[in-house]
């Protein structure tokens, strides 16, 4: 499946609330209003920072306010032992632009990002930036925290992909196990 489908899939809202409430078991997933979402133009994010046709950026309604998840699809066949840098730096991104944008920002919205992999090889990649950085207890609470959530169609077995048995499900059986009759 390419890319451009993929993403495509997962700018549908039944398909971005079922891989949410599905693979995403946080308290908050309740919480959202998933009548509301929207995904938005990453016209806003500078050029530099733009992952090539690999993201999207959904706008929530969180208990009444807003918020954001951003997904990258990673299609990389190599793992990218710097995913966690990459992901802090494109919310670093967002969070600039979105300051710059607002005539009042106030507070900045909160940003729950995931990394969804399909790759043949096991993700081994760091999801902890501090995981990436020598000895950051030195620095105690100085020490940059950061940390995405990682949803690898891999990690799921055959028949718990079977068993949940939604669009989400189906197109991780589809990816991963390449078995028609599974899919019948």
């Amino acid at each position: 499946m390419t890319s451009n489908v993929r993403k495509k899939l997962f700018q549908n809202k039944v398909i971005f609330r079922e891989l949410l409430e599905t693979f995403v078991h946080e308290e908050w997933v309740q919480a959202i209003d998933f009548d509301t979402c929207e995904t938005l133009d990453k016209s806003f994010i500078s050029d530099h920072y733009k992952e090539p046709e690999s993201d999207l950026i959904y706008k929530i309604r969180l208990c009444g306010q807003e918020a954001y998840v951003v997904i990258l699809l990673e299609f990389q066949s190599s793992v990218d032992r710097y995913m966690a840098l990459r992901v802090l730096n494109y919310i670093i991104a967002f969070y600039l632009d979105y300051a710059h944008s607002q005539t009042h920002p106030g507070k900045l919205p909160p940003v729950f990002p995931i990394v969804l992999y399909r790759g043949k090889r096991r993700w081994t990649a760091p999801v902890r930036i501090s995981d990436l950085i020598e000895q950051p207890e030195l620095l105690g609470r100085f020490a940059v925290q950061f940390e995405y959530f990682k949803i690898n169609e891999r990690d799921f077995t055959r028949d718990e992909l079977l068993q949940i048995g939604n669009i989400v499900s189906t197109l991780f059986l589809t990816e991963t196990q390449y078995d028609v009759h599974a899919l019948v």
